[in-house]
Formats: C-alpha cells, structure tokens, sequence
C-alpha cells in the first residue's frame, strides 16, 4: 500500500495543494518498506488528487484539504485523512501503528484543490 502524505520540510503541511512535496511510503505487514520524494509539480484545481492516483497512492494524510479535492481522492477510491500535525517520521509511525485519526477539517477557502 502506498500512502503520501504533504510535506513542509519535513513535517505535515497545513494546506495540500501548496505543499513542497508528497513524502511517499510503502506498507507492506504493517512495516514501511519504502520511502520515496514526490515533488510538488504545482497547484493547479483539479490536478494533483489525479496525479497521486496515477502515482499509486491510496492514503493521503495532510493538515488541511479542500473540498474539491477530497471529492476526487473519494472519487478514486483514495482514502484521505486530514488534520494530522507533526513530523513526517512520528505521523507514517502513527498511520502503521493504526493510531492516526483524520479530523475530517477541510479547508473552505475560495480557491478549489
């Protein structure tokens, strides 16, 4: 399983869409077997829930979403949790060890993500 979650040097960003870049991981028996950087191309409404489907990820975890994203991420079946905070490192810890619960915050700002 492949889970990103929006990262601002090295922590959880606040907003998804204008994160720096996706810290991407692996699970595999409830272990991180593989890390990867998938840099932010840009925000652009619509864009980036398709462009992590096509990366293969099925969890996003951010500190905020906007609704139009969210709706995309469900729509492709992409599980998203927001209101996390902290280090990237403590947060893919809480998600393996099922202790990470998503506030289900979006963001209701003008702009759509």
């Amino acid at each position: 399983m492949k889970i990103a979650i929006a990262s601002d040097n090295k922590k959880v960003s606040a907003h998804f869409g204008y994160c720096e870049a996706f810290e991407a991981f692996e699970v595999k028996d409830n272990k991180i077997t593989g890390w990867e950087t998938i840099l932010n191309p840009g925000h652009k409404p619509g864009f980036l829930p398709n462009y992590l489907h096509e990366q293969g990820v099925e969890v996003i975890i951010a500190g905020g979403m906007g609704e139009k994203a969210a709706k995309i991420f469900s729509d492709n079946d992409i599980e998203v949790i927001c209101g996390a905070s902290g280090s990237i490192e403590d947060v893919a810890r809480d998600y393996v060890n099922n202790t990470l619960e998503s506030t289900g915050s979006l963001c209701n700002k003008d702009h759509e993500d």
